[in-house]
């Protein structure tokens, strides 16, 4: 299979992880503002960082997730650079899993305690 540019592995985690989190989240509430709090709260710059934070990986993932954050990309005045970079790695590592090891990002998955 084709490398992909990290960018696009990230675009790609992004959408993945909130049809994660979306699937987990349906299931809680039919009240649809709670909902959308529930998903909100998962789907944040601060929620993945914490995630990546606590995730062990391996060599080859840690490489991914170095050259994702580093990164150039646009960040507001009042965000957080530094936790925007790191969600923006653990998304680029959920894209590469999806793409290179379906088998590694459902044990990931399979694992994470998404709750209220």
């Amino acid at each position: 299979m084709e490398e992909m540019n990290l960018r696009n592995y990230a675009y790609i985690g992004d959408a993945v992880w909130e049809l994660f989190v979306r699937e987990k989240t349906v299931r809680m509430t039919e009240n649809a503002k709670i909902l959308h709090k529930l998903t909100t709260d998962k789907v944040k710059a601060s929620y993945q960082a914490e995630l990546l934070h606590n995730m062990e990986l391996t060599e080859q993932e840690q490489e991914i997730v170095r050259r994702a954050r580093n990164l150039s990309i646009p960040v507001g005045r009042r965000s957080n650079q530094a936790e925007y970079r790191q969600a923006t790695a653990f998304e680029a590592l959920i894209g590469w899993w999806y793409y290179v090891d379906k088998e590694r990002l459902n044990k990931i998955f399979s694992n994470l305690d998404i709750k209220k």
